[in-house]
């Protein structure tokens, strides 16, 4: 795979994983609480080459993902649904515990979030009909949503911002929406 943007990960087994997967360059940013020295050679990154955020699908890495996201615009975002990143042992989560083939699945499929505002194509409403807000399963769903888009795991208010940022449109929305259902149905 030839990845010519420096992905941005949590730690050295992340960058190993990368490495073995896609043999991309890396920059680790040590944990979720990235020194102004890491985001300054991100930026640079994103100036020289481009930027994609890779981080781990929990708190910490959304965590990250935000704090690259607020100071340096225009970088690009890949994710991968928690089911894919627990270690074997079931004791730990991380890209470092992804296959190979998902790595590069999740590189293949990159977001970048749209600098200017968009137009609200899908409504709170819109969410709360395909059960994404203020039902029993949402959680489940939103999961389910955001590993079929490739846009992440949310909760629900940031499940609507991130539609919008991503600039999915109601026709992928619906038809995700219509492979949540009939994975329900088969159930």
């Amino acid at each position: 795979m030839d990845i010519q943007e420096i992905i941005v990960v949590e730690g050295k087994d992340d960058t190993t994983a990368i490495k073995r997967a896609t043999g991309a360059d890396t920059i680790e940013t040590n944990g979720s609480a990235i020194s102004d020295e890491v985001l300054r050679r991100i930026a640079h990154a994103q100036k020289k080459r481009g930027v994609i955020v890779f981080t781990d699908p929990d708190y910490p890495g959304r965590r990250i993902r935000a704090i690259i996201e607020e100071r340096i615009p225009g970088v690009k975002h890949a994710f991968l649904a928690k089911a894919k990143t627990i270690a074997k042992n079931g004791k730990g989560l991380g890209i470092e515990h992804a296959s190979d083939k998902d790595i590069r699945e999740a590189l293949s499929n990159v977001y970048t979030l749209a600098e200017s505002q968009i137009d609200e194509k899908i409504t709170l409403e819109d969410l709360m009909i395909a059960k994404l807000i203020g039902h029993p399963q949402s959680k489940k769903r939103r999961e389910q949503l955001g590993e079929i888009l490739n846009i992440g795991m949310t909760n629900g208010k940031q499940l609507h911002k991130r539609l919008m940022m991503f600039q999915i449109t109601i026709e992928q929305f619906a038809e995700a929406i219509l492979q949540l259902d009939q994975e329900d149905m088969h159930v």
